[in-house]
């Protein structure tokens, strides 16, 4: 089993965005202090709900401050940037990371992001199989030409070419947020792992990947690859020497973020918006998730590996807010409860 954090660099009500940024790169330092096996980071734009705008960036800075973790990008919203910008990007940082860079890419949202990048609407609504299947291209072959709808262009050289690490890894990992079958089915066909989104449960995670099992075998993927598919569950993570405390820490902290981060989020075509009730929401998060007990929270993790068959974790562990906690928190996880996972 592998446990690592996924840091939002969440600005909490009354924060500055520096100290919001300045919480999540010392988390993920402290997150290989305490020997966890990732650090998985987040992406926004124009939100306080989370202040970076740029996850391959902070990235770099992260895998540069550290030596041995595994730093991924949950995720690089694709549609609002060239996929071969993007994947020039992920190359460097595999290639000068020896290998510890993983892209973790998704579709978005409908947000106002698409005006302001000049994307459009349509690359978020029919154009993201194409930037996805262009960005894998240029991940895996020493050339890459286009000839489609949205990208056309003459065939020309991959560089920093991905295979020329300094590693076993042929190119940098790819993995695809998947929030519904039809995600699912465009991950499995590619044989691309999956990052499951920390506001579903175990039952609705195991339906996924039993989704994406099929849809890769029906597509010709081998069963060692179907069965070794690194798929991550993204979670919330608050320890405590007591379940009730654990649970209160965020209660007091996470609604406040939530109805301040995602009421700010405005769409490109004002389409109706259903927003999560805040507090219940976070309600919801801690029932779903290690929130609790060291004992309780490895259990947790042991019973979600169980039921959906994943063994990687990317855990929200900065509920908080605050970055003494935080700091505390992520060493809880990696010396009381990895110590009970094995």
């Amino acid at each position: 089993m592998r446990v690592g954090t996924f840091v939002l660099a969440a600005q909490f009500p009354g924060q500055g965005q520096a100290e919001a940024l300045h919480r999540a790169v010392r988390s993920a330092e402290v997150a290989e202090e305490a020997g966890l096996d990732s650090v998985w980071l987040a992406e926004h734009h124009f939100v306080p709900y989370g202040v970076c705008p740029s996850a391959v960036t902070l990235a770099a800075l992260v895998l540069g401050r550290t030596q041995r973790i595994r730093v991924g990008t949950a995720v690089s919203v694709l549609p609002t940037t060239h996929p071969v910008s993007l994947g020039e990007q992920a190359a460097l940082l595999h290639v000068a990371s020896g290998g510890r860079f993983s892209l973790g890419v998704g579709r978005g949202g409908p947000w106002v992001d698409l005006e302001v990048f000049g994307a459009g609407l349509e690359a978020y609504e029919k154009g993201y199989p194409e930037s996805l299947d262009l960005l894998a291209r240029w991940l895996r072959e020493p050339s890459v030409g286009a000839c489609g709808e949205r990208y056309e262009f003459r065939e020309v050289t991959v560089v920093p070419r991905p295979s020329q690490a300094l590693s076993c890894a042929p190119g940098p990992e790819l993995l695809v947020a998947c929030t519904s079958p039809g995600s699912v089915r465009m991950a499995a066909e590619r044989g691309l792992p999956m990052l499951l989104g920390m506001h579903i449960g175990d039952e609705e995670k195991a339906e996924m990947v039993t989704l994406w099992r099929g849809c890769a075998r029906a597509a010709g993927r081998g069963e060692e690859e179907v069965r070794g598919a690194g798929h991550v569950s993204a979670g919330v993570c608050q320890i405590a020497d007591r379940r009730t405390d654990a649970q209160e820490t965020l209660l007091k902290a996470m609604p406040g973020w939530l109805k301040q981060g995602l009421d700010a989020h405005m769409t490109v075509d004002g389409r109706e918006r259903r927003m999560r009730d805040p507090l219940a929401y976070t309600e919801l998060l801690c029932g779903l998730h290690p929130v609790g007990t060291p004992r309780l929270c490895a259990d947790r993790l042991a019973a979600t590996g169980e039921r959906t068959g994943i063994s990687r974790f990317a855990l929200l562990v900065e509920g908080s807010g605050d970055l003494a906690a935080t700091e505390e928190n992520v060493r809880r996880l990696g010396t009381e409860v990895l110590a009970q996972l094995g």
